[in-house]
């Protein structure tokens, strides 16, 4: 089963090391991670998704918890929240193909952000299943790049963690 796990932790340097390190010490693996400062610049939000049974993901809860730098960790696929991903795609767009484009980017609600003689870069946000609908409905030729930045979450409602 998939799980989100969000965690706040102390900005220092090898924190990241550290978490990461658990994971690929107990062979456990890491589907998408992003970090980034809260509103403190002493503490970052790190979201990551990881798959394995409720009884592992307990299990690397645990083990995140006993870090020094882990000030707390809460697991989003437990109760209801929010999760978004950026896509940030570049592809060849000539003559005909230009007017598709465009429109295949307002049907699912992205932005055309770049734009060049032969080329358009698109930025979209939305769940992972959005942004691979997208890519699956585009000519795979057409691609030039893509890059996304793995799953951001957060609880709903007036939980916070």
């Amino acid at each position: 089963m998939r799980h989100i796990l969000s965690l706040l932790l102390e900005n220092e340097a090898g924190a990241l090391s550290r978490v990461s390190g658990l994971f690929s010490a107990r062979a456990f693996n890491i589907e998408s991670l992003t970090v980034a400062p809260t509103e403190d610049p002493t503490v970052s939000r790190m979201t990551l998704v990881t798959s394995g049974s409720d009884e592992i993901v307990e299990q690397i809860t645990k083990q995140l918890n006993k870090l020094v730098d882990v000030i707390k960790v809460v697991d989003l696929s437990e109760s209801r929240h929010i999760e978004r991903e950026l896509l940030l795609i570049k592809l060849t767009a000539k003559n005909d193909h230009r007017e598709e484009i465009k429109r295949l980017v307002d049907i699912f609600r992205g932005h055309i952000i770049d734009v060049t003689d032969s080329s358009y870069t698109i930025e979209m946000t939305g769940s992972g299943d959005k942004l691979d609908a997208f890519i699956d409905a585009l000519d795979k030729k057409l691609i030039l790049e893509v890059v996304r930045s793995g799953v951001s979450g957060i609880a709903r409602g007036d939980k916070a963690i």
